[in-house]
């Protein structure tokens, strides 16, 4: 069974849940994501959604990224 991201919460909160998730990010151009205050501070209110619209990183581009590492993204 895949493991389930919901991209709805925040960044902050998945990689709580899901820590392997820092380096997925990390792979999609988001190397911000491995400074811990980054995560602590606007990680906590940032989505992926939203950190894809502001780095212009196309959603399925991460969706397929994600379903190759064995995730599965719900919440879009």
């Amino acid at each position: 069974m895949k493991k389930q991201i919901d991209i709805s919460k925040s960044v902050y909160e998945i990689c709580t849940e899901n820590p392997e998730v820092i380096e997925i990010m990390k792979e999609l151009g988001f190397e911000s994501i491995t400074n811990p205050g980054m995560l602590n501070t606007v990680g906590r209110v940032m989505t992926i959604s939203k950190g894809a619209a502001m780095r212009s990183v196309p959603l399925e581009k991460i969706k397929e990224k994600f379903e190759e590492k064995g995730y599965e993204i719900i919440g879009l």
